[in-house]
């Protein structure tokens, strides 16, 4: 038996494991020796030089496989490229039943393979059994359950678990922490991370500094993610690269792109990763950079520091797309067949959207039906918005029938219709639209923004305060900015934004009912009493910014003497002296 394990200890290429392999079978140890073979499969399916298909040949060659031998295969599976075939294999071990039962490694790392092909049902079953079987006091199987829970999307199982548990380690307060980063709590998971920096029990790592950061880049709280970066500072964690990579990521979606790009210069040239390119590059690509995101992928390339792949080119893309650099664009993505780099639709959808945004609709039509790919609802969406933007009703009617015809029926579909429409002034055409909405029960998904004030977030929806606590003040600061916007010749833009056929003066009190204009006066409003003075006001909004409250924002930075940052679906805006970054071009 020590021969054989210390042979074992000796196979460091896939080539030796086969080997070792023929020597069992030939010996006849493969099936009398369960130690060697068992050991043997494990390294096959999980080590780097191994082979997990061999691995799993070698497992349906067992006669009688005993529970460590389910544990390899389940364990290869669950790490490799489709961990629902391990789910499947665990299901198939239960079912057969025999001597070979599932014990608490079996279930590990089952769960684990739930957790990363988001499998709720098939964890809550498999936490079922943890309980039936008499394992759930085992913390670490109770961690793995946390996990589980959390990337299936039951944040509220999950929670339910972890509160429950006697022991917790530092993994189970980061899957916790990175579950509500990663899902729709990204306030519980920073209050989560400050609980567990106070407990002094189980002391935040990388992985927890990485969810802390998500949920501060989610939430786009600035004021938090220094927070979370002084600790990283404190305990020695912010030279990780993954931890600077996070960096990046955070200020750029809090509105700080030149925070992000001082954190990737800040960055050793050796330390950096190709995440770290990207990132960067996709940080100035989404305030609108384009040129210095071209000019950072052209430093890439001829550093040769990283090999430039799929993402990387996507968000070199976007920086063209987002500042109407179409020829550099193009040459951007021809030169990705020459270097081998293989598209996706995203990339198509990129140049799709750049076209359009250029106004060469027919050019933008001609990529999306020529392509080598087959075009999904978003592309026909992209150019549906393009049509949208500059008028072209016959293809925008074209576009709507080849997304009926693929059965999309999302509310954006019918809402960039009759946008078309009710900016030729086509209202019957909009009403017709609108009864097929009613009819098919599609409803329009409701304008809102939100901005944080003293650490809590104020929502706001289109067409009104509601019944927020200050919406006196807010509406008279709102009269104020609307004064001081007109003294400096604003003239409200209704065409094509406020899409109803009411009068004149109805249309522009409804642009003053735009949820960005309402957090906006609120920022104005909490500055004027002393909080958040010389702060950029940062708003977040869940739809594109419109035309008339991108330029009542231009006005708004310039009377007011301060920065303002929208961050709506599609990219970020700064404005600032009356300008934006983007150029007027979105």
């Amino acid at each position: 038996m020590a021969q054989l394990d210390a042979a074992l200890q000796r196979c460091t290429a896939f080539s030796h494991i086969k080997q070792f392999h023929a020597h069992l079978l030939t010996s006849g140890l493969f099936q009398t020796c369960p130690f060697a073979r068992t050991k043997l499969v494990d390294l096959c399916a999980v080590s780097s030089f191994g082979n997990l298909g061999h691995a799993l040949a070698m497992f349906a060659q067992t006669r009688r496989p005993t529970t460590n031998d389910w544990n390899a295969a389940i364990r290869g599976l669950a790490q490799g490229e489709d961990p629902v075939a391990a789910v499947s294999v665990f299901t198939n071990m239960v079912r057969l039943g025999g001597r070979a039962r599932p014990d608490a490694l079996t279930c590990s790392f089952a769960l684990r393979a739930c957790a990363r092909a988001n499998a709720l049902r098939e964890a809550t079953q498999l936490h079922s059994r943890v309980v039936r079987c008499g394992l759930a006091a085992d913390f670490r199987l109770q961690t793995t359950i946390v996990d589980a829970y959390a990337k299936g999307g039951d944040l509220d199982a999950a929670e339910k678990m972890f509160d429950e548990m006697d022991v917790r380690d530092v993994p189970t307060w980061n899957a916790l922490i990175n579950g509500f980063a990663a899902g729709s709590r990204p306030h519980d998971a920073l209050a989560l991370f400050r609980r567990m920096h106070a407990c002094f029990m189980c002391v935040p790592d990388v992985v927890t500094v990485l969810g802390a950061l998500a949920a501060c880049a989610q939430l786009g709280d600035i004021a938090e993610g220094e927070e979370v970066r002084a600790y990283a500072k404190e305990s020695g964690l912010e030279t990780h690269v993954r931890v600077r990579n996070a960096l990046m990521d955070m200020y750029s979606k809090c509105g700080e792109v030149d925070r992000a790009v001082e954190v990737f210069r800040g960055t050793p040239a050796t330390v950096r990763s190709l995440v770290s390119w990207n990132t960067v590059i996709m940080a100035l690509a989404l305030h609108g950079h384009g040129l210095r995101a071209l000019h950072l992928f052209e430093g890439m390339i001829n550093s040769r520091s990283a090999r430039p792949d799929a993402v990387t080119y996507l968000a070199v893309l976007s920086g063209c797309n987002h500042a109407g650099l179409v020829e550099d664009g193009l040459r951007v993505f021809h030169s990705m067949r020459q270097e081998m780099v293989p598209f996706n639709v995203k990339h198509y959808g990129c140049v799709v959207d750049m076209l359009g945004r250029a106004g060469r609709l027919h050019e933008a039509y001609d990529m999306v039906t020529t392509m080598p790919l087959p075009p999904d609802v978003v592309l026909w969406q992209t150019l549906l918005g393009a049509c949208k933007t500059h008028g072209d009703i016959a293809l925008a009617e074209h576009v709507s029938q080849k997304l009926f015809d693929m059965e999309s029926h999302g509310d954006g579909d019918y809402v960039l219709l009759s946008n078309v429409y009710a900016a030729a002034e086509r209202w019957a055409d909009v009403g017709r639209v609108r009864t097929a909405m009613a009819e098919r029960d599609v409803r329009k998904v409701p304008g809102f923004s939100y901005i944080r004030v003293g650490g809590a977030a104020h929502r706001f929806l289109n067409g009104g305060l509601g019944e927020h606590p200050q919406w006196q003040e807010i509406q008279r600061t709102l009269d104020e900015m609307r004064t001081r916007v007109g003294a400096l010749g604003h003239a409200a833009e209704t065409a094509g934004n406020v899409l109803h056929d009411v009068l004149e003066e109805d249309k522009e009190e409804a642009l003053w009912q735009h949820s960005e204009r309402l957090a906006v006066a609120l920022g104005l409003l909490v500055e004027a009493a002393g909080e958040g003075v010389g702060k950029a006001i940062t708003v977040v909004k869940n739809l594109r910014i419109c035309g008339d409250c991108h330029a009542v924002a231009k006005l708004v930075s310039r009377a007011y003497g301060r920065a303002v940052v929208v961050r709506d679906r599609a990219r970020f805006h700064r404005f600032e002296g009356g300008k934006c970054s983007c150029g007027d071009y979105w």
